[in-house]
């Protein structure tokens, strides 16, 4: 540590160890500063340098120090208060209020000595004249935390009665207190309510909105507003995450996760804090966290996972039945520390019930990707369980075929798993073979022939046709088509036959003929003929018809004929017709009860009216396909359906429609196992959409989790490139500078490879500025060179002077010779281009560009040594805004104003007058409903009345 000399040196120090992370190095820095100070000999660099380590102690985990810098002030005080300035009286007595919440929160200092603090805070502020707001905070806060509810309600209305004074906490927090009594009393409502300017940035400071975005997820929850408890959730825990005092509302963000089905990402926030098993200089916030650790791994252990690895206290594995067992033991262990202390049960009861708390729904989509915790598969039954009901799971299994159900094989499946050996009628067998047949697909063509003979032993023979038909269908989607198509044309001769004769009924004759179909359409997509494909298929509509929806099969039969129709003219080039029997085969399946049929039709008329460029015909159909799929869908599916409406969403600005999509998306590609494919790109798009939407820090923190998984060779270039994009904007607008730089460095880089350059340049224009705005000024100029040759090349020149002038601002502060020589350059560039521009339209926006140039040089200038060479160029910029007529008016009374006011510094009233004249009679014509030209005619008005 450097040697600190005099008290300016010292506050120095004290500033910068204020700006670093919370956490034990801090202290220690606060603690040398202390000796340092205490080197001085000034007695107000101890108070200081006591103050500043009471700062840093009450927002670490090493709350118990602050007690032995204040006893010590309080003397200092006691004994010479002529040695405190105005601030440190001031900072004195706040931190009363951290002594009297930092002895409630230390079980070891007795009841009696915190009522005695109470009236010592109390007399102390009512000598300084002080309102008696803040002690009756302090004292609610005690009559809250034993359970004295009633002398509590008391407290709580001479708290809020009381007048604001210079000793109040700031608006926010006593918004979350008074929030927290109304979720205490069971006000959820009426606590978010008190909350809200809160959490719309009406009120703000150093640990708010965190506090109250933490507090307010599990009223959400159980009021049923579960996207807005989402969204808090995402964006608190990045409030909170670098925080390391904040471990009482991390354990809510924890908590949230258990009670939400989102246990994975619970264990993911426990992993990143293990300091917070053990940390002790809080001992309630730790009460907190070890029950909310409680409730999780015990939730863990319910769902059967409690021999998994789960993260705890160093210094050994931990499975989840092992750290419930010693959070439990620990929590219960702290509670009645703080009950015997308080002489009530009153936080042990509160800790046993949040570790008992159940989940307030099955699985809340975060977006954000984490895996479901999967329990291990359940054990077989016992041998002497009673043996399923055979006749009920075969009539079941009907039941479910007959009418086209999609677990219709399934159930077959478990018909065939419950027979065993047991000896089946032929027509039970024959059917348990065709759909045995089915499941295997191909593979199973043959096994169809073993369901005809089957079928024939119980004296159906059409339907044995039928099951042959099926086989060569079986056969030619295995290569077999010529084999296929000529044992199917004798089956439909026979059918046909015996079908005429009324040996067998119109549903097994359509079953052949609409495998002969499907055979003929098979080998149209190979080359074959479409007309006898067409002649095939019509054939079936013709004997289907006419039977309406009273048997399924014969409706699905007609839905299935005209989707193939649809699709031999979408073959043709016959767009219109193919959407018009496709929109045909979707309703007849719809009419017949059986809508998840018609969501394959759905979707190929979605992707039909995207080539015809009709987004709303997409989306309908798209939505309808997800209406009708239902929970047939497979979740991949699912997302794709979600993520092509969310597209469709975004195309027409309804970005909060888009996101919910998305968010769904994201969901089901995790349900389908695919969170680093499909759903890294769901999440891809979701960030975009809550960015469009403002959302930043929900944003940067879905994104982060797509960057996790986007690989370029996976989702494309483009994808990785417009993430890292996305989430150097979301940081930025979120302040953290330095990261969106290095967001933006990053995608520049992958970009620079490509063919066109300009998204290479806008990155390194845009990481410049981040640069710039997080101080590093040398990396910032390095950047602007970077994109100001991509920008010359390019041919862009008023962004090429752009980057001249950023370059200029930055170099004033070292060299103003330097600055004004870029900033000339500038001038330069913007004259040459816009004397070589040959459309009225770019010049004019050149000749906007040179005026912000030489008004900015004016600036520049102005700041710097030479200020009498700043008004020349703001005479120029005057003119040449002028010579853009009504659309640079404002941009020219701006520069009039600044040339004024640069005429009044240097001593010139008549110009400055004539300035602000100048201003007044440009708007001279215009009325004062515009906010400019109202503030314009003020600022003309006093510049004015510095000439009298």
């Amino acid at each position: 540590m450097a040697e600190i000399r005099d008290l300016a040196e010292l506050r120095r120090a004290m500033a910068e160890n204020a700006e670093q992370p919370e956490g034990p190095a801090r202290n220690a820095r606060a603690e040398h500063l202390l000796t340092a100070a205490e080197g001085l000999d000034v007695p107000l660099a101890v108070i200081e340098a006591l103050g500043h380590q009471l700062n840093v102690y009450n927002y670490s985990s090493e709350k118990d120090k602050m007690f032995v810098p204040f006893a010590r002030l309080l003397r200092m005080w006691d004994e010479r208060p002529e040695d405190f300035d105005a601030y440190e009286t001031h900072s004195l007595h706040w931190f009363f209020k951290w002594m009297s919440a930092g002895m409630l929160d230390q079980p070891h200092v007795p009841l009696a000595s915190i009522e005695k603090w109470l009236g010592e805070m109390e007399h102390r502020y009512r000598l300084a004249g002080h309102s008696e707001r803040a002690v009756r905070g302090a004292e609610f806060s005690v009559a809250a935390h034993i359970g004295d509810l009633a002398r509590a309600e008391r407290a709580y209305a001479a708290w809020l009665a009381a007048d604001r004074d210079e000793m109040a906490d700031c608006h926010a927090c006593e918004l979350l207190g008074q929030g927290l009594w109304q979720v205490e009393t069971g006000r959820d409502a009426e606590a978010l309510q008190l909350w809200r300017p809160v959490l719309e940035g009406e009120f703000t400071c150093a640990h708010e909105p965190h506090a109250v975005l933490a507090a307010s997820l599990a009223p959400l929850l159980r009021l049923g507003r579960t996207e807005e408890a989402r969204a808090h959730h995402l964006r608190g825990l990045r409030l909170v995450r670098p925080m390391e005092s904040m471990r009482g509302a991390y354990a809510e963000h924890v908590e949230f996760c258990a009670l939400t089905g989102n246990e994975a990402r619970g264990l993911e926030l426990l992993a990143e804090r293990p300091a917070y098993f053990t940390d002790t200089g809080h001992p309630r916030s730790r009460l907190d966290f070890l029950a909310v650790v409680t409730l999780l791994t015990e939730r863990l252990t319910e769902l059967g996972l409690g021999h998994e690895r789960v993260p705890g206290p160093a210094g050994r594995a931990w499975t989840a039945r092992d750290l419930a067992a010693h959070a439990r033991t620990e929590a219960l262990a702290l509670a009645e520390r703080f009950d015997a202390r308080n002489g009530t049960s009153y936080v042990g009861d509160r800790a046993r019930a949040r570790m008992a708390g159940r989940p307030l729904m099955e699985r809340l989509s975060l977006g954000v990707r984490t895996p479901r915790p999967v329990p291990p598969p359940a054990p077989p039954a016992p041998a002497t369980a009673a043996a399923p009901d055979l006749p009920a799971l075969l009539a079941e299994a009907r039941r479910l075929a007959d009418s086209l159900r999609p677990d219709a094989l399934e159930a077959w499946a478990a018909v065939a798993r419950a027979a065993g050996d047991t000896e089946l009628a032929p027509r039970d067998r024959a059917e348990l073979a065709d759909h045995e047949a089915m499941a295997r697909g191909p593979e199973g063509a043959e096994l169809f022939e073993r369901a005809a003979e089957l079928y024939a032993a119980a004296g159906d023979p059409g339907e044995a046709l039928a099951a042959r038909a099926r086989g060569a269908y079986f056969r030619a989607l295995r290569g077999e088509a010529d084999a296929a198509l000529t044992a199917v044309t004798g089956l439909y001769d026979e059918v046909r036959a015996m079908h005429a004769a009324e040996a067998t009924g119109v549903r097994q004759t359509a079953a052949v003929l609409m495998s002969r179909a499907r055979i003929l359409m098979h080998r149209a997509r190979a080359g074959g003929s479409p007309e006898d494909a067409g002649a095939a298929v019509r054939e079936v509509l013709a004997l289907v018809e006419g039977h309406g929806t009273r048997d399924v099969r014969l409706a699905a039969r007609a839905g299935e004929s005209w989707g193939m129709l649809a699709e031999l003219a979408g073959t043709a080039g016959d767009g219109a017709r193919a959407t018009e029997l496709l929109r045909r085969a979707a309703e007849e399946y719809v009419r017949a009860e059986l809508p998840w049929c018609a969501v394959e039709y759905e979707v190929r008329l979605a992707a039909l009216a995207e080539e015809a460029g009709d987004r709303d015909g997409a989306e309908q159909a798209l939505r309808a396909a997800l209406e009708h799929g239902g929970p047939y869908v497979e979740p991949a599916g699912r997302a794709q359906l979600h993520l092509r409406i969310a597209e469709s969403a975004a195309a027409r600005d309804d970005v909060a429609e888009a996101g919910a999509h998305a968010l769904e998306a994201t969901h089901w590609a995790d349900e389908a196992g695919e969170s680093g494919t499909l759903g890294a790109w769901a999440r891809q798009q979701l960030g975009g959409h809550l960015l469009r939407q403002g959302r930043c820090a929900e944003a940067a923190e879905v994104l982060e989790s797509a960057l996790a998984d986007l690989r370029a060779e996976t989702h494309g270039e483009e994808a990785v490139v417009q993430a890292r994009w996305w989430l150097g904007d979301c940081l930025e607008e979120l302040g953290e500078h330095r990261a969106a730089a290095e967001q933006r460095l990053l995608a520049a880089d992958i970009a620079r490879h490509w063919s066109d350059q300009r998204d290479h340049a806008t990155l390194a224009h845009l990481a410049a500025d981040a640069l710039g705005n997080a101080g590093l000024v040398t990396e910032a100029d390095q950047a602007y060179a970077r994109a100001g040759e991509l920008w010359r090349s390019l041919g862009r020149p008023h962004l090429l002077v752009r980057s001249l002038r950023a370059r200029a601002w930055l170099a004033l502060s070292e060299d103003a010779t330097a600055a004004a020589g870029l900033m000339t350059e500038a001038v330069d560039a913007c004259e040459r281009a816009r004397e070589a521009a040959a459309d009225p339209a770019t010049r004019n926006g050149l000749t906007a560009e040179l005026a912000h140039t030489h008004r900015q040089f004016g600036d520049l200038l102005a700041q710097g040594e030479n200020p009498g060479d700043a008004p020349a160029h703001l005479e120029r910029a005057v003119a040449l805004f002028g010579s853009l007529g009504a659309d640079g008016l404002h941009d020219r009374t701006g520069a009039e104003l600044t040339a004024g006011r640069l005429a009044a510094e240097l001593g010139r009233p008549e110009e400055a007058a004539a300035r602000a004249r100048a201003v007044l009679a440009a708007y001279a014509d215009t009325g004062d409903d515009d906010e400019t030209v109202r503030a314009r005619r003020a600022e003309a008005t006093r510049l004015l009345a510095t000439e009298e």
